[in-house]
């Protein structure tokens, strides 16, 4: 199967300061891959370069088998985008911004109303934007982004700072689009929503890739698993970690951990994607 993206060596620079350093990836139809990396890292340099807005200094980039090189209008017409800055028209209601948009891609029967009512917007579709909470802004830059019903989505921190509510909204839209089919690239700083959303994850620091693979993959082969057990000795709570990866028989350090005390909890764990990101960068999320 043919990669929706494909990414081979690209490079951007700001002056003297390289913010994206030769990175390659591919994103398959129906896969969901999270950059995961700190504030300046590159993420949003490079999701610029996808989708044309800077063009790469080095390397090549093919959206849907096509070549994408600043603005290619056959590629943009077949991609969703939603970036963390929301350019909405606040003094328009969500169905007028829908509809301008719609218009802006040669979509001349929108179903507004639908992708409203995924968002959970519908109720609210004829109010002004500018009375909209930042989670509502939020769900409306997702509809807007679904308005050409794309092969490709680019997602910018889609549910940073949002509530709960509408965090589990947005994750909902963003698994049903890649159930149908659409290659989904989000950016975040946010391990626990890489982990959530991805199929896999890239490591993003200094506008390099450090690794890339699922989530799990990363925690087995990069972290460590321990047995978190919660006991009580005589009268005080205690809690123990013992490593599940180190050598003997887990059952008789068990055993010995506990003696002569009451155990309350017990449960596996493992190593986080920010504790392996730090592990492999020297640095924090």
């Amino acid at each position: 199967m043919e990669p929706a993206i494909q990414v081979e060596s690209i490079e951007y620079a700001y002056g003297d300061k390289k913010a994206v350093r030769g990175i390659s990836f591919e994103v398959a139809p129906g896969e969901v891959l999270g950059f995961l990396g700190p504030n300046g890292a590159g993420k949003s340099t490079t999701i610029k370069m996808l989708t044309g807005q800077l063009v790469p200094a080095a390397g090549e980039i093919h959206i849907l088998g096509l070549p994408v090189r600043g603005h290619s209008s056959e590629v943009h017409a077949r991609m969703g985008v939603s970036f963390e800055e929301k350019n909405l028209y606040p003094q328009l209601s969500a169905v007028e911004n829908l509809r301008f948009f719609a218009r802006l891609f040669g979509v001349n029967k929108p179903n507004i109303d639908g992708l409203l009512e995924q968002v959970d917007l519908l109720a609210r579709k004829k109010d002004r934007v500018s009375s909209y909470s930042k989670g509502m802004r939020q769900r409306l830059m997702i509809a807007r982004a679904l308005i050409n019903d794309p092969a490709v989505l680019f997602l910018d921190e889609p549910t940073d700072g949002l509530d709960p509510v509408s965090a589990q909204a947005i994750r909902r839209i963003i698994r049903d689009r890649a159930k149908a089919g659409c290659a989904v690239l989000l950016t975040t700083h946010d391990m626990n929503e890489a982990d959530k959303l991805s199929d896999r994850v890239a490591f993003i620091n200094d506008g390099t890739i450090h690794a890339i693979d699922s989530p799990e993959n990363l925690k087995l082969l990069h972290g460590t698993r321990s047995l978190a057990v919660r006991v009580r000795r005589d009268g005080k709570a205690e809690d123990l970690h013992l490593p599940l990866d180190g050598d003997g028989d887990i059952g008789a350090r068990l055993k010995a951990a506990v003696e002569r005390a009451d155990i309350l909890t017990m449960h596996t764990e493992e190593a986080s994607l920010e504790d392996i990101f730090i592990a492999m960068t020297g640095r924090g999320l």
